[in-house]
């Protein structure tokens, strides 16, 4: 039984309590007809309660055997009194109170409670970021695990929304999935709902359905927790700088309203709270001690992922050891090659022309390097909404490099194969620097654009 189910039996049976305190009044005061309809309230009521019990624990259960005495037990009060017979209150109510007891009892002893956790990733690429988590709630026999992919739209360039996506085909074949329109929130009310979407309506490429805002799903559960796809580079939490170059990450939406927050580290925990406390400054009941018990530095799945993924147990595509290979059968040196937004939006066309270079240079020494070029997940859909009029020439880019095929384009999902697979990384910072830096392999950070000699 659910844990708000739980508490509704409970509430029931106190309900029945206060009946019988109205009978014994309305016994002591001779009033017999108002006694005879509380008792069959008090018999609907059981039956209703039962019933609920019935649907999770089955018909077999001890709680239900002793509605079904107490039943009993108020139709003999019942056809007693109807009978005129005369019967003393307090014994009545004594009698009532015991089998409530029982039956309350019954409840808190008997009835084993159970969670109802739902996990909604939106991008598949980012389910890394609550795999280890779910894992650990769908191997607990108490947790009943939902793994519920949701919706979300491109915007265009005015911040209307555009193309529409679900990626609930391209999610590990071993997460059971839920389609979201199966999940009644309303009725279900989830005990903890994960997100790791923190923007709601404020991100200026892409958007959830509206429904999945995180300001939007507290209405269903009691506790909404907010993990972060990403993972940032450590800092001093009492350096005012660091600090103000990560507000953008804490000031969101998600974290403003979620219940937990998981970040990466104790100092990122810190960091976080230091910044929440000065931006939430003066108002009342958001002082430090409240962030300090809602951001919780526990770490990030995103690592557990990366460092429990094994190169022997990965499925590497036929097209992709073929660049891989060479001739005698050995492999060549795997370079994990990312490009990401941010640098694109601050370079520009200056962005395209050092990403033709580094092609230039891997194609030249293609015999012994292997390039793995996964541009960020987004990057489309930033180009078309912010830089439109570099969309044309980064297609050509994307085409050339695929047409030609002496290197991997990796657009899958699955982030952690590349991470794994390859013997170094290269290319722009981003939260996947302080990811593969978990690998202990090398890592060089490219000039985004190209220098003049």
């Amino acid at each position: 039984m659910r844990k708000a189910q739980k508490k509704q039996a409970e509430d029931f049976v106190e309900l029945l309590g206060q009946a019988h305190e109205e009978i014994r009044k309305e016994m002591e005061k001779k009033n017999i007809p108002t006694v005879l309809s509380l008792l069959a309230d008090c018999q609907e009521g059981a039956m209703s309660l039962g019933e609920l019990i019935e649907k999770t624990e089955g018909e077999d259960a001890p709680t239900i055997r002793l509605l079904e005495k107490y039943c009993e037990e108020l139709y003999r009060i019942h056809e007693e009194l109807a009978q005129g017979n005369p019967m003393g209150a307090n014994k009545a109510y004594k009698i009532l109170r015991q089998w409530t007891l029982k039956i309350k009892s019954s409840i808190r002893n008997e009835i084993q409670t159970r969670r109802e956790v739902v996990f909604l990733p939106y991008k598949a690429s980012m389910w890394d970021s609550l795999e280890s988590v779910w894992k650990a709630a769908d191997e607990d026999p108490d947790c009943d695990a939902y793994v519920i992919p949701i919706p979300y739209y491109d915007k265009k360039p005015d911040g209307s929304f555009g193309e529409r996506h679900h990626e609930f085909s391209q999610y590990p074949s071993y997460v059971p999935l839920t389609w979201y329109e199966e999940y009644d929130f309303e009725k279900r009310r989830p005990d903890m709902i994960f997100i790791h979407n923190p923007y709601d309506e404020n991100n200026y490429v892409t958007s959830v359905e509206p429904f999945f805002y995180s300001k939007n799903l507290k209405k269903y559960t009691e506790k909404l927790v907010y993990i972060p796809y990403f993972i940032l580079g450590e800092i001093d939490p009492e350096d005012k700088n660091a600090l103000e170059g990560i507000e953008k990450f804490c000031l969101v939406p998600g974290v403003l309203h979620a219940d937990k927050v998981i970040v990466q580290s104790e100092e990122m925990r810190q960091a976080y709270i230091n910044i929440l406390t000065e931006f939430m400054a003066g108002q009342k009941g958001y002082e430090r001690p409240y962030w300090e018990k809602k951001i919780l530095g526990l770490g990030s799945p995103k690592v557990d992922k990366v460092l429990s993924t094994k190169k022997e147990d990965l499925e590497i595509p036929e097209e992709w050891m073929q660049i891989i290979q060479k001739p005698d059968g050995s492999w060549k040196k795997i370079i994990f090659y990312n490009t990401t937004v941010t640098a694109l939006l601050e370079h520009n066309e200056q962005y395209l022309v050092k990403m033709r270079d580094v092609f230039r240079v891997f194609y030249e020494n293609r015999e012994e390097v292997a390039l793995l070029w996964r541009p960020h997940p987004l990057i489309k859909a930033t180009i078309e909404s912010m830089r439109p009029q570099l969309w044309a020439e980064y297609e050509k880019i994307v085409e050339q490099y695929r047409r030609e095929g002496w290197g991997i384009y990796d657009d899958t999902a699955d982030m952690d194969r590349a991470v794994c697979l390859s013997d170094g990384y290269y290319g722009d910072g981003s939260s996947v620097v302080w990811l593969y830096r978990e690998t202990r392999k090398p890592v060089m950070i490219q000039a985004s654009y190209m220098r003049s000699v």
